[in-house]
């Protein structure tokens, strides 16, 4: 049944780190508070993390990211601020744009309409909201964080939508018409590029999205030599066919300076 009424708003969990004023944890708790009471469809679940770097030389030393389920979907946004009322401000920005593009998806799929339009769910070019990356030491940097899963059965336009309500630089996924571990990524201010460990065509007229397709397989590596690509390239992230198993990982930066990996299971 289509909901033409706004949902009652739940509770918000707020937690916070880092020397922030007293008013900071009510602050960012009304405000998503008040994003989600607009939402269409039920909130089920809502949590705010608030933090603040004690790096004197981080510009924007104040992050702020919500994680939020409308009714069974997952939406998340992260942004950075000079102050806990400017991250909390972008915060509540950033998520009324994630739950209008949930919004319009399920419309598009209760009136049978293509999903998604081309370009439906950009918001400008790359984020300027994101936090910056500490800049730790080659030599102090480690794999802090493995994430291991099922990789979700897409096409490139569900992985774009996937990366747009997550709020994510990448998504990793298999790719649902050649069974290739693909990762797409923002490739300017309005196009998507698609990486596989087995490059496949992708007929313009098959994707809704502006997509290009690298031409280059994955490069077969371990993680140690992943890693030591990433510290020589400068690059966010490294999609790369894992030498043991074939199957294709991205290993990345994290904000705090540390990386992050993420593999297949199975």
């Amino acid at each position: 049944m289509k909901r033409s009424t706004p949902q009652e708003a739940p509770e918000v969990q707020v937690e916070t780190s880092g020397r922030l004023p007293p008013h900071a944890a009510g602050y960012a708790r009304d405000k998503v508070r008040a994003v989600l009471g607009q939402a269409r469809e039920p909130v089920l679940f809502a949590r705010v993390r608030l933090a603040r770097t004690a790096n004197p030389a981080v510009e924007r030393p104040v992050t702020a990211q919500a994680n939020v389920d409308v009714n069974g979907r997952p939406a998340r946004a992260h942004v950075a601020g000079q102050t806990a009322t400017a991250a909390v401000d972008l915060l509540q920005d950033r998520l009324a744009d994630q739950l209008a593009r949930l919004a319009q998806h399920w419309e598009a799929r209760r009136g049978r309409m293509p999903v998604p339009g081309q370009h439906e769910w950009r918001h400008g070019s790359e984020p300027t909201h994101r936090p910056d990356y500490y800049p730790r030491p080659v030599e102090e940097r480690q794999i802090v964080r493995h994430k291991s899963f099922s990789l979700a059965r897409e096409t490139p336009d569900e992985a774009a939508f996937e990366l747009e309500s997550m709020d994510y630089d990448f998504h990793l996924f298999t790719d649902a018409d050649s069974g290739e571990d693909s990762v797409l990524y923002r490739a300017g201010p309005a196009d998507y590029r698609l990486a596989q460990v087995h490059p496949r065509a992708h007929p313009a007229g098959d994707v809704a999205v502006a997509l290009t397709v690298s031409e280059l397989p994955a490069p077969r590596m371990t993680v140690p030599e992943a890693q030591r690509r990433l510290d020589i390239s400068g690059l966010p992230f490294v999609f790369f066919t894992d030498d043991n198993t074939g199957r294709g990982n991205v290993l990345y930066h994290r904000y705090d300076g540390h990386y992050g990996l993420i593999t297949p299971a199975g």
